[in-house]
């Protein structure tokens, strides 16, 4: 399962033109000391940095993408990614800011499901509801980073059986790739010992204008989608798959955000 996350033409600015500018560098990843969780695990923040100086910024805790800072039309370095700037808030305040989710990203309603003849209880977070996997994610868990390269990382974490009340252990590696072309990708791998259910992403907020712009209602969006699935007040899917025609949903031509959701 690979998810990629292209930065849009907007933010896109040649290398050779910053290296025009006297701007030239070496792609790195470096770590650093970032704080202690409350239960005592030393945490890191990690930065990626491509040759155009374009850089990534993530956590060991929760796989946290802190900061994605690329260059503007005018070849200035911006964060386009929101989020805090010490753990604590991280671990008291988050709705989730650029952590990776599991083990089910989503809703799952009344915490229940049943696999194979088993009926299986979840802890609720949500509600009467279980929400991106349950009171402590894997967003709220310290993964272990190993550096693959000077732009590519490794994430790692054993999820136990009976964790949050999914069955089997499973083993998920994460693997970060920041490229020269300002895309960062995201590519998921789990191995489980026991039939489990499993669903993983990662959860960033992006304002494209950078940190400290103000809203995004301004910005245009489009999606290339006629349909969209139906849910009730808990956020659960009624199975009805909803045309967008007519509804603040319908983004298939170039939107302006507030225009929707005003």
């Amino acid at each position: 399962m690979t998810k990629n996350v292209r930065l849009g033409a907007a933010l896109a600015v040649s290398m050779a033109g910053l290296l025009m500018s006297g701007m030239a560098f070496a792609s790195t990843i470096t770590g650093q000391p970032y704080g202690t969780t409350k239960d005592g695990k030393a945490v890191e923040i990690y930065t990626m940095t491509n040759d155009s100086g374009a850089s990534v910024k993530f956590l060991s805790y929760g796989g946290v993408i802190a900061e994605i800072n690329v260059p503007d039309r005018n070849g200035n370095l911006g964060n386009v990614v929101l989020g805090f700037t010490n753990l604590a808030d991280y671990e008291d305040k988050s709705p989730f800011f650029g952590g990776l989710i599991g083990r089910y990203a989503n809703r799952i309603a009344a915490g229940k499901f049943s696999l194979d003849g088993t009926d299986y209880a979840l802890n609720l977070n949500n509600g009467a509801n279980t929400l991106h996997g349950g009171t402590k994610g894997y967003d709220k868990v310290v993964w272990t980073v190993k550096p693959l390269t000077d732009t590519q990382a490794e994430l790692t974490y054993l999820s136990p059986d009976g964790e949050e009340g999914y069955p089997g252990n499973l083993s998920v590696t994460v693997v970060y790739t920041w490229t020269n072309d300002n895309e960062f990708k995201i590519e998921y791998q789990a191995t489980t010992d026991k039939p489990t259910v499993v669903n993983l992403t990662s959860h960033s907020y992006f304002n494209l204008a950078g940190e400290g712009s103000g809203s995004v209602e301004d910005q245009l969006l489009t999606i290339n989608a006629d349909a969209i699935t139906a849910y009730d007040g808990g956020g659960i899917p009624t199975g009805e798959i909803m045309p967008v025609a007519n509804t603040p949903f319908d983004f298939r031509h170039a939107m302006p955000i507030g225009a929707r959701i005003r």
